[in-house]
């Protein structure tokens, strides 16, 4: 019972940890894309989710060397854990919408999509967003090479290349996305959405122990011995797509801070009324959500690189995406009818394709 109630309430310790890091880490001060409903100004944020991240990880490796146990720890509790991160994700859900005012639609509208588009604490110290984004991401990384521990101690020298370059893929994937912490500032959950249930039990439940997924599944089991040359494929496959959702944001980031300047060659090509532009080249070129195309080969390349192509579950992740990103598309579109009017409509018969080019 012991080892239940502790796992149960693991996460929580994380999320305070890492929670305590954020607050006193050295932090860069920045200015984001997004304006405060009050003032109108530019909101600001304090980043230093990588290092974060960092410092994380080798409190995980310390831990470790002290405990061997503790190296597969999340792995081993990974139930009680999960539902550990379950109930804080909806207390912290039900925290968040019902600190701000209704926005006039139903309870249940306003607590899954929430009241408050980007509240911050600790006297703006701290973005709620980019807060749940970190936490998730980290735990995302701890989950994974605690799974990645527990396959090599089980197997030693008979484990599956396929988990460590699975965690490796996953790994980088965190690694980079805080890094670039910046970038995210200007990307469609910043200035079109609010936070409740979707993103507070998203990243403080879902993201960190959903992501994961293709390790959870193949952790426990021996080498299917995957040719070196698939391999090879599912990690290009997994580059192939990072290159695509990294190269749209960051494009994108660039053209917004610095609209003059050319990204990776890519002098910018624009559509404009006078008052609002397009960028029209380039990966935005492509189709009009590149990125989501990029997001779902990235998922395709991990859960391929655990051997086990057969095996449904590692594939509900990418699925996910499929299910999240193609209506968030429709959404978005709409939205950027309504704002940009006959411009978007000059913008479509100019990129044809919504996600997937010369497809769809």
């Amino acid at each position: 019972m012991m080892k239940q109630i502790a796992g149960f309430l693991t996460p929580m310790g994380i999320y305070l940890i890492i929670t305590g890091l954020h607050l006193i880490v050295p932090r860069r001060k920045v200015t984001g894309y997004v304006s405060d409903e009050i003032t109108g100004e530019k909101l600001k944020y304090h980043l230093n989710g990588r290092r974060v991240l960092v410092i994380s990880v080798l409190l995980w490796i310390v831990a470790g060397l002290l405990n061997r146990e503790l190296f597969s720890w999340l792995y081993t509790v990974r139930l009680y854990s999960l539902a550990g991160a379950l109930v804080m994700g909806l207390a912290f859900s039900l925290y968040i919408v019902l600190s701000g005012p209704s926005t006039g639609k139903s309870f249940f509208a306003e607590f899954y999509f929430g009241r408050l588009k980007n509240p911050q604490f600790f006297k703006k110290r701290v973005d709620a967003k980019m807060w749940l984004y970190m936490i998730g991401a980290i735990m995302l990384e701890l989950n994974a090479l605690s799974a990645a521990a527990h396959h090599y101690m089980k197997y030693g020298t008979q484990a599956s290349p396929g988990v460590f370059i699975s965690a490796a893929l996953i790994s980088w994937f965190v690694f980079e996305y805080l890094t670039f912490e910046e970038v995210h500032l200007y990307t469609y959950d910043f200035f079109a959405e609010r936070t409740g249930f979707k993103l507070g039990w998203g990243c403080l439940a879902f993201y960190p122990y959903f992501y994961p997924i293709a390790l959870w599944a193949t952790a426990d089991l021996p080498d299917p011995g995957t040719h070196m040359i698939l391999r090879i494929l599912y990690v290009l496959l997994f580059f192939a797509g990072w290159s695509l959702a990294r190269g749209a944001n960051m494009q994108k980031f660039y053209f917004k801070t610095h609209p003059d300047k050319s990204f990776l060659g890519i002098k910018p090509e624009t559509l404009s009324d006078g008052q609002k532009t397009l960028l029209v080249n380039g990966f935005w070129g492509l189709s009009r959500h590149i990125n989501y195309l990029g997001e779902i080969l990235m998922a395709s390349g991990i859960i391929l690189s655990v051997g086990y192509p057969a095996n449904p579950l590692p594939w509900l992740y990418p699925l996910y995406y499929v299910a999240l990103l193609f209506p968030r598309q429709m959404a978005d579109d709409k939205r950027c009818a309504l704002k940009y009017g006959p411009l978007w409509e000059e913008y479509e018969s100019k990129v044809k394709y919504r996600i997937i080019p010369y497809i769809y």
